[in-house]
């Protein structure tokens, strides 16, 4: 068997494409690896998704980049719009132009065999906002995947124009919590779809943080860390995700956003929070936390510009996301609660029945 590298381009509006076909990787190979072999606990489940990791990234130029790995599939199709717009192996890539402008461009990607997976950009293009993205898109340690299209995170929404508004509108969003402070909201007010419920979920309410600011780096570093335990388990943190996730549960006809003003800390946390309860490896998990640096970077770079280099030095770790922040909270889980479920059902007033129904809402496969 082979597997088939793809790259597709758009000549004058029709897609052609191209195959380089390279050696298949075996199923050892692939278990060497360390991927869940796509038949491994699925014996008998023909829905079971075989993908072990598949992407979409939108470029600049108007292109599509996806890449896939489905170990042990013959032949992968990949869908826009209905139409076929790349096709292979096992493990494919392929960059495809010339489709039609969209809010966001969806690709179904087809398995010869199992579950598809429906997939978008993660990143919302706003002309307000840099750090709105989609939640799902991840796959669990249980191979099942979370759904995109469903939640929603987002840095502040008080400079969203009215095409912004427009888009999120077309984008089914319907409920917008926001985790910022009164002083944040009095000055910043959130800009909301038309028909979209708006619900205050103060993160920090009560709990005087950031009262001060801090005088070094060290500081600062110290700050974000005991910010992200407050977040855990404060009593403004724990009523304001108990809400986020009793609004994701209640909220049947998605999609809920929630956001703070860099979606980064409070947001954060929030996303991890979810992704984490839905199964979703810690590493992975990480990895979505750490992605706001990336999104974030010419804004918070062009912060730094405008100070003196003592000053930007106690702003970058306020700026940063960084491993040792989220790893707070996750140590202040298990220091006040032990384990995540416990975490869920005792501050969030999660309980197993609702994590399980929220598990059948926001996951395929």
């Amino acid at each position: 068997m082979k597997k088939a590298f793809l790259t597709a381009t758009a000549v004058t509006g029709a897609l052609t494409a191209s195959l380089v076909v390279a050696p298949a990787a075996t199923a050892a190979s692939a278990a060497s690896a360390g991927w869940d072999l796509p038949w491994a606990g699925h014996h008998h489940d023909r829905n079971a998704i075989p993908f072990t990791e598949a992407t979409v990234t939108a470029g600049a130029d108007g292109s599509y980049t996806l890449q896939w790995k489905a170990p042990g599939v013959r032949r992968v199709e990949v869908k826009a719009g209905g139409k076929v717009v790349a096709k292979g192996g096992a493990e494919g890539r392929a960059v495809v132009t010339g489709l039609p402008a969209a809010d966001r461009q969806w690709f179904d990607f087809d398995p010869a065999r199992g579950g598809s997976l429906h997939l978008a950009d993660r990143l919302i293009r706003l002309e307000g906002a840099v750090n709105f993205r989609d939640a799902g898109g991840y796959r669990t340690a249980g191979g099942q995947w979370v759904k995109m299209g469903e939640v929603y995170r987002s840095d502040a929404l008080n400079k969203l124009t009215e095409n912004d508004l427009a888009k999120l509108r077309r984008l089914r969003v319907r409920n917008v919590f926001d985790l910022r402070m009164e002083s944040e909201r009095t000055k910043d007010p959130d800009k909301v779809p038309a028909g979209a419920a708006y619900t205050v979920a103060d993160v920090f309410a009560g709990s005087g943080a950031f009262a001060t600011m801090p005088r070094t780096p060290e500081e600062a570093t110290k700050a974000m860390v005991d910010a992200e335990k407050a977040m855990v388990s404060g009593e403004g943190g724990k009523a304001a995700y108990a809400g986020v996730f009793q609004g994701m549960e209640r909220d049947r006809d998605r999609a809920v956003l929630f956001h703070c003003t860099a979606g980064k800390d409070r947001t954060g946390w929030g996303a991890a929070a979810l992704l984490t309860a839905l199964g979703v490896p810690k590493e992975t998990v990480m990895a979505d936390y750490l992605a706001s640096n990336d999104y974030r970077r010419a804004a918070n770079d062009a912060v730094l510009a405008h100070l003196p280099a003592q000053q930007g030095a106690v702003y970058k770790p306020m700026l940063d996301v960084r491993p040792e922040y989220l790893n707070s909270g996750y140590e202040e889980v298990k220091a006040r609660y032990g384990t995540f479920d416990r975490y869920l059902n005792d501050a969030l007033a999660v309980s197993p029945r609702d994590l399980t129904q929220l598990k059948k809402d926001l996951l395929v496969g």
